[in-house]
Protein backbone atom coordinates (compact mmCIF):
# COMPACT_ATOMS: atom_id res chain seq x y z
CA UNK A 1 0.00 0.00 0.00
CA UNK A 2 2.89 2.43 0.64
CA UNK A 3 4.69 1.59 -2.31
CA UNK A 4 1.38 2.37 -4.58
CA UNK A 5 0.35 5.23 -2.84
CA UNK A 6 4.46 6.82 -3.85
CA UNK A 7 3.84 5.56 -7.20
CA UNK A 8 0.59 7.59 -7.83
CA UNK A 9 2.03 10.51 -6.56
CA UNK A 10 5.04 10.29 -8.97
CA UNK A 11 3.09 9.02 -11.28
CA UNK A 12 0.97 12.35 -11.66
CA UNK A 13 4.04 14.83 -10.95
CA UNK A 14 6.19 13.50 -13.50
CA UNK A 15 2.99 14.19 -16.09
CA UNK A 16 2.09 16.94 -14.45
CA UNK A 17 5.93 18.14 -15.20
CA UNK A 18 5.63 17.50 -19.03
CA UNK A 19 2.59 19.99 -18.76
CA UNK A 20 4.33 23.35 -17.20
CA UNK A 21 5.26 25.41 -20.67
CA UNK A 22 9.07 25.74 -21.61
CA UNK A 23 11.51 23.04 -23.43
CA UNK A 24 14.57 22.20 -21.62
CA UNK A 25 16.47 22.37 -24.89
CA UNK A 26 15.57 25.89 -26.07
CA UNK A 27 15.88 27.04 -22.51
CA UNK A 28 19.63 25.38 -21.84
CA UNK A 29 20.29 26.71 -25.72
CA UNK A 30 18.93 30.50 -24.54
CA UNK A 31 21.14 30.15 -21.43
CA UNK A 32 24.24 29.09 -23.34
CA UNK A 33 23.54 31.80 -25.71
CA UNK A 34 24.45 28.92 -28.34
CA UNK A 35 23.01 29.73 -31.90
CA UNK A 36 21.62 26.39 -32.72
CA UNK A 37 19.89 24.96 -35.66
CA UNK A 38 17.27 22.29 -35.72
CA UNK A 39 19.77 19.47 -36.10
CA UNK A 40 21.44 20.68 -32.62
CA UNK A 41 18.57 21.01 -31.21
CA UNK A 42 17.49 17.33 -31.99
CA UNK A 43 20.65 15.89 -31.06
CA UNK A 44 19.91 17.25 -27.65
CA UNK A 45 16.64 16.15 -26.96
CA UNK A 46 17.99 12.54 -28.34
CA UNK A 47 20.93 12.69 -25.61
CA UNK A 48 18.91 13.67 -23.44
CA UNK A 49 15.69 11.26 -24.06
CA UNK A 50 13.19 13.93 -24.69
CA UNK A 51 12.54 12.31 -28.20
CA UNK A 52 11.03 9.32 -26.91
CA UNK A 53 7.40 9.57 -26.06
CA UNK A 54 6.31 10.52 -22.43
CA UNK A 55 5.03 6.84 -21.90
CA UNK A 56 8.38 5.55 -22.35
CA UNK A 57 10.64 8.26 -21.07
CA UNK A 58 8.21 7.35 -17.63
CA UNK A 59 9.00 3.71 -17.69
CA UNK A 60 12.62 4.72 -18.31
CA UNK A 61 12.60 7.07 -15.81
CA UNK A 62 11.17 4.40 -13.04
CA UNK A 63 12.71 1.89 -13.64
CA UNK A 64 16.25 4.13 -13.07
CA UNK A 65 15.17 5.51 -9.70
CA UNK A 66 14.15 2.30 -8.62
CA UNK A 67 17.66 0.86 -9.27
CA UNK A 68 19.64 3.86 -8.08
CA UNK A 69 20.07 4.96 -11.68
CA UNK A 70 18.44 8.58 -11.29
CA UNK A 71 20.30 9.57 -14.90
CA UNK A 72 21.94 13.19 -15.40
CA UNK A 73 21.27 16.83 -15.16
CA UNK A 74 20.80 18.34 -17.74
CA UNK A 75 22.47 21.29 -17.20
CA UNK A 76 24.95 20.03 -14.89
CA UNK A 77 25.90 16.83 -17.10
CA UNK A 78 26.48 15.07 -13.65
CA UNK A 79 24.56 12.75 -12.14
CA UNK A 80 21.30 13.30 -10.17
CA UNK A 81 21.78 10.45 -7.47
CA UNK A 82 25.46 12.97 -6.60
CA UNK A 83 23.75 16.37 -6.85
CA UNK A 84 20.75 15.46 -4.18
CA UNK A 85 22.92 13.42 -2.31
CA UNK A 86 25.12 16.43 -1.42
CA UNK A 87 22.22 18.52 -0.46
CA UNK A 88 19.83 15.90 1.01
CA UNK A 89 21.97 15.90 4.07
CA UNK A 90 21.86 19.24 5.49
CA UNK A 91 18.19 19.49 4.03
CA UNK A 92 17.39 16.20 6.34
CA UNK A 93 18.98 17.10 9.08
CA UNK A 94 16.97 20.99 9.21
CA UNK A 95 13.66 18.71 8.41
CA UNK A 96 14.26 15.85 10.57
CA UNK A 97 15.76 17.71 13.92
CA UNK A 98 13.00 21.05 13.33
CA UNK A 99 9.99 18.62 13.56
CA UNK A 100 11.40 16.45 16.34
CA UNK A 101 12.08 19.58 17.91
CA UNK A 102 8.55 20.72 17.34
CA UNK A 103 6.92 17.69 17.92
CA UNK A 104 8.62 17.06 21.85
CA UNK A 105 8.34 21.27 22.36
CA UNK A 106 4.53 21.21 21.10
CA UNK A 107 3.62 18.44 23.36
CA UNK A 108 5.13 19.52 26.53
CA UNK A 109 3.37 23.00 25.96
CA UNK A 110 -0.12 21.58 24.93
CA UNK A 111 0.40 19.53 28.00
CA UNK A 112 0.82 23.12 30.47
CA UNK A 113 -1.64 24.46 28.06
CA UNK A 114 -4.25 21.64 28.86
CA UNK A 115 -3.24 21.78 32.00
CA UNK A 116 -3.42 25.42 33.30
CA UNK A 117 -6.29 26.88 30.94
CA UNK A 118 -6.37 30.30 29.71
CA UNK A 119 -2.44 30.64 31.37
CA UNK A 120 1.12 31.67 29.80
CA UNK A 121 1.28 28.14 28.39
CA UNK A 122 -2.04 28.60 26.60
CA UNK A 123 -1.76 31.85 25.69
CA UNK A 124 1.42 31.09 24.51
CA UNK A 125 0.27 28.15 22.63
CA UNK A 126 -2.23 30.13 20.76
CA UNK A 127 -0.02 32.79 19.72
CA UNK A 128 2.34 30.49 18.33
CA UNK A 129 -0.47 28.35 16.15
CA UNK A 130 -2.05 32.37 15.00
CA UNK A 131 1.67 33.18 14.10
CA UNK A 132 2.34 30.16 12.12
CA UNK A 133 -0.49 30.30 10.39
CA UNK A 134 -0.68 34.39 9.43
CA UNK A 135 3.23 34.84 9.68
CA UNK A 136 5.01 34.30 6.37
CA UNK A 137 8.04 32.44 6.46
CA UNK A 138 11.40 34.32 5.25
CA UNK A 139 10.50 37.20 7.73
CA UNK A 140 9.92 35.28 10.54
CA UNK A 141 13.89 34.12 9.62
CA UNK A 142 15.04 37.31 9.03
CA UNK A 143 13.86 37.98 12.70
CA UNK A 144 15.30 35.30 14.04
CA UNK A 145 18.84 36.02 11.98
CA UNK A 146 18.67 39.80 13.64
CA UNK A 147 17.83 38.82 17.15
CA UNK A 148 20.22 36.02 17.71
CA UNK A 149 23.01 37.05 15.48
CA UNK A 150 23.14 40.44 15.25
CA UNK A 151 21.66 41.88 18.72
CA UNK A 152 22.41 39.12 20.99
CA UNK A 153 25.54 37.85 19.03
CA UNK A 154 25.16 34.42 19.93
CA UNK A 155 25.94 32.73 16.68
CA UNK A 156 27.78 32.95 13.34
CA UNK A 157 25.09 31.76 11.15
CA UNK A 158 27.42 32.62 7.64
CA UNK A 159 31.01 32.31 9.11
CA UNK A 160 30.66 29.86 12.25
CA UNK A 161 30.56 25.54 12.31
CA UNK A 162 28.01 23.28 11.14
CA UNK A 163 25.79 23.87 14.09
CA UNK A 164 25.54 27.27 13.95
CA UNK A 165 24.71 26.99 10.78
CA UNK A 166 22.03 24.64 10.99
CA UNK A 167 20.60 26.37 14.65
CA UNK A 168 18.29 29.07 12.51
CA UNK A 169 17.37 27.44 10.12
CA UNK A 170 15.85 24.40 12.49
CA UNK A 171 14.20 26.56 15.00
CA UNK A 172 12.65 28.21 11.87
CA UNK A 173 11.07 24.89 10.76
CA UNK A 174 10.36 24.28 14.40
CA UNK A 175 8.51 27.41 14.71
CA UNK A 176 5.85 26.75 12.23
CA UNK A 177 4.83 23.34 13.51
CA UNK A 178 5.20 24.27 17.38
CA UNK A 179 1.73 26.05 17.42
CA UNK A 180 -0.20 23.66 15.60
CA UNK A 181 0.97 20.40 17.74
CA UNK A 182 0.48 22.08 20.52
CA UNK A 183 -2.86 23.13 20.18
CA UNK A 184 -3.42 19.60 18.90
CA UNK A 185 -1.99 17.99 22.13
CA UNK A 186 -3.93 20.47 24.15
CA UNK A 187 -7.56 19.34 22.72
CA UNK A 188 -6.62 15.93 22.99
CA UNK A 189 -4.97 16.14 26.82
CA UNK A 190 -8.95 18.27 27.72
CA UNK A 191 -10.71 15.46 26.32
CA UNK A 192 -9.42 13.65 29.13
CA UNK A 193 -9.55 15.83 31.49
CA UNK A 194 -13.20 15.54 31.36
CA UNK A 195 -13.29 12.27 31.27
CA UNK A 196 -15.30 10.65 34.38
CA UNK A 197 -12.22 8.57 35.89
CA UNK A 198 -9.98 11.80 36.23
CA UNK A 199 -12.09 12.81 38.80
CA UNK A 200 -12.02 9.53 40.28
CA UNK A 201 -8.13 9.72 40.12
CA UNK A 202 -7.48 12.95 41.83
CA UNK A 203 -10.46 11.76 44.34
CA UNK A 204 -8.29 8.76 45.26
CA UNK A 205 -5.51 11.72 45.61
CA UNK A 206 -3.01 11.63 42.74
CA UNK A 207 -2.61 15.51 41.45
CA UNK A 208 -4.45 17.15 38.64
CA UNK A 209 -1.02 17.15 36.59
CA UNK A 210 0.27 13.56 37.32
CA UNK A 211 -3.71 12.38 36.92
CA UNK A 212 -3.52 14.21 33.16
CA UNK A 213 0.02 12.65 32.06
CA UNK A 214 -0.64 9.42 33.24
CA UNK A 215 -4.21 9.14 31.60
CA UNK A 216 -3.99 11.22 28.98
CA UNK A 217 -0.38 10.78 27.27
CA UNK A 218 -1.34 8.02 25.00
CA UNK A 219 -4.50 9.50 23.95
CA UNK A 220 -2.45 12.62 23.18
CA UNK A 221 0.10 10.75 20.82
CA UNK A 222 -2.64 9.03 19.65
CA UNK A 223 -4.85 12.53 18.11
CA UNK A 224 -1.38 13.45 17.60
CA UNK A 225 -0.16 11.28 14.79
CA UNK A 226 -3.85 11.58 13.65
CA UNK A 227 -3.41 15.23 12.29
CA UNK A 228 0.16 15.39 12.15
CA UNK A 229 -0.13 15.33 8.04
CA UNK A 230 0.35 19.03 7.18
CA UNK A 231 2.85 19.64 9.31
CA UNK A 232 4.52 16.98 7.39
CA UNK A 233 4.33 18.95 3.93
CA UNK A 234 5.24 21.70 5.75
CA UNK A 235 8.38 20.42 6.71
CA UNK A 236 9.54 19.98 3.01
CA UNK A 237 8.49 23.81 2.17
CA UNK A 238 9.93 25.10 5.99
CA UNK A 239 13.27 23.38 5.11
CA UNK A 240 13.55 24.80 1.68
CA UNK A 241 12.83 28.67 3.04
CA UNK A 242 15.02 28.38 5.65
CA UNK A 243 18.15 27.18 3.07
CA UNK A 244 17.21 30.24 1.05
CA UNK A 245 17.19 32.52 4.18
CA UNK A 246 20.40 31.39 6.04
CA UNK A 247 21.95 30.25 2.27
CA UNK A 248 22.53 26.94 3.58
CA UNK A 249 23.55 24.42 0.71
CA UNK A 250 20.69 21.78 0.74
CA UNK A 251 18.58 20.54 -1.91
CA UNK A 252 16.60 24.07 -2.24
CA UNK A 253 19.27 25.55 -4.39
CA UNK A 254 19.11 23.23 -6.84
CA UNK A 255 15.90 22.59 -6.73
CA UNK A 256 15.04 26.48 -7.95
CA UNK A 257 18.14 26.11 -10.79
CA UNK A 258 16.43 23.21 -11.89
CA UNK A 259 12.48 24.88 -11.76
CA UNK A 260 14.05 27.39 -14.14
CA UNK A 261 16.01 25.60 -17.08
CA UNK A 262 13.37 22.97 -16.50
CA UNK A 263 16.01 19.97 -15.78
CA UNK A 264 13.13 16.99 -15.42
CA UNK A 265 15.66 14.71 -13.93
CA UNK A 266 16.40 16.53 -11.33
CA UNK A 267 12.76 17.59 -10.88
CA UNK A 268 11.35 14.32 -10.67
CA UNK A 269 13.93 12.62 -8.21
CA UNK A 270 13.16 15.30 -6.08
CA UNK A 271 9.35 14.82 -6.08
CA UNK A 272 9.69 11.25 -5.78
CA UNK A 273 12.07 11.66 -2.75
CA UNK A 274 9.63 14.08 -1.07
CA UNK A 275 7.08 11.69 -1.86
CA UNK A 276 8.82 9.02 -0.66
CA UNK A 277 8.82 10.72 2.99
CA UNK A 278 5.45 11.83 3.08
CA UNK A 279 3.86 8.12 2.62
CA UNK A 280 5.92 6.60 4.60
CA UNK A 281 5.61 9.63 7.88
CA UNK A 282 1.89 9.20 7.27
CA UNK A 283 2.37 5.11 7.31
CA UNK A 284 4.50 5.23 10.40
CA UNK A 285 2.40 7.74 12.09
CA UNK A 286 -0.48 5.27 11.39
CA UNK A 287 1.33 2.29 13.28
CA UNK A 288 1.67 3.79 15.60
CA UNK A 289 -1.55 4.63 16.27
CA UNK A 290 -2.53 1.58 15.82
CA UNK A 291 0.27 0.00 18.37
CA UNK A 292 -1.19 2.58 21.06
CA UNK A 293 -4.84 1.89 20.12
CA UNK A 294 -5.90 -1.88 20.09
CA UNK A 295 -9.81 -0.63 18.97
CA UNK A 296 -7.96 0.26 15.49
CA UNK A 297 -6.08 -2.94 15.18
CA UNK A 298 -9.77 -4.39 15.75
CA UNK A 299 -11.08 -2.42 13.43
CA UNK A 300 -8.47 -3.70 10.35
Amino acid sequence: MTFLSWLAVVTVSFFVLRLVPGDPVDIYINQMNINASGDVKALYRAAWGLDRSVIQQYGIWLFGFLTLNWGDSFVLGKPVLSILSAGLRWSAAIGITGFALALITGFCLGYAAALRPRRIADKLSRALAVGGQSLPAFAVGLILLWVLAVKLQIIRPFSGGNVENLLLPILLVAFFSTGSISRITRAAFNEVAAAPYMRTAVAKGHSQASALWFHGRRHAVIVLMAGIAPDLAWIVGGTAVSEVVFAVPGLSERLIAAVTTRDYPVLQSYLAIIAFWIVVGLQLAGALRRHLDPRLREAL
